[in-house]
């Protein structure tokens, strides 16, 4: 119970309206995208609250965000409604991209506010824990970038929103490599520090989690029809080789560190 409710008082928690927006959106899902993801951002504010956590930049841009667009979404007209259907996904992307960016601008990171409760008051201005949460909250925003161009490339060029590739594997490996780079990089900072005691993790274990992904998007790409056969079978057995390749690499990194202890 613990850790669900850690996952959701951190930046991952008020980012997961806007990732269920992304995902869901498309024709004839606008309501439901919005009201799922409107659904979210009060759980999660509610679940930040009840824990003693403070409000947070991406709550009250969750929170108002959600509102307003499914506000609109009552009193346009059925064209507008379409254009928001199909446009809904990218609208979030970008808004994220937005946000993400411009807590840098003004010099507060979206991720500090959530780091600064969970680490020891201490370290709150330390340069190298404030560069830490900066770095972090531009690899999301270029996640958010990727997703936003994938999508309207498929709206755009494709002239489908549903495309199996721009709609979701483009985007879902973007912001699944920026949660594993969320929980790399802090290791990657730590262990610099002069009185480390931990490795650094290898590259191998940021990259694990998206090579995995080959595997069930060729297996889904075949299902559907999405791609050619070889393809989809090329998918399934790079992934599965580049998996267990990125994990035996990982875990011989790590041997020599625990050996020596």
């Amino acid at each position: 119970m613990k850790k669900v409710r850690d996952f959701i008082n951190g930046p991952i928690g008020g980012l997961a309206p806007w990732i269920a927006m992304s995902l869901l959106a498309g024709p004839g899902r606008f309501e439901l995208a919005v009201g799922v993801a409107f659904a979210i951002s009060l759980i999660v504010v509610a679940v930040g609250r009840a824990g003693g956590g403070s409000w947070k930049i991406l709550e009250l841009c969750d929170i108002t965000f959600f509102t307003l667009i499914g506000i609109l979404g009552l009193l346009v007209s059925q064209s507008t409604l379409d254009a928001l259907d199909n446009w809904s996904g990218e609208m979030s992307n970008v808004a994220l991209t937005l946000i993400a960016f411009g807590s840098i601008l003004f010099r507060v990171p979206f991720t500090l506010q959530y780091a600064r409760e969970e680490a020891p008051r201490e370290l709150w201005d330390n340069p190298a824990f404030i560069r830490t949460n900066y770095a972090i909250s531009a690899f999301w925003g270029g996640a958010f970038l990727v997703a936003a161009l994938a999508g309207a490339y498929g709206d755009l060029i494709l002239d489908n929103s549903n495309n199996l590739w721009t709609g979701w594997v483009i985007q879902t490996l973007a912001l699944l490599v920026a949660i594993q780079f969320t929980e790399w990089y802090p290791k990657v900072v730590g262990a610099r520090a002069p009185d480390a005691t931990e490795p650094a993790p290898a590259l191998s274990e940021l990259l694990l989690g998206a090579t995995a992904l080959l595997i069930p998007v060729g297996i889904i790409g075949l299902a559907l029809e999405a791609c050619a056969t070889p393809i989809g079978v090329a998918l399934i057995v790079i992934g599965a080789a580049a998996s267990r390749a990125l994990d035996q690499h990982r875990k011989g990194a790590t041997e020599p560190a625990t050996q020596a202890a």
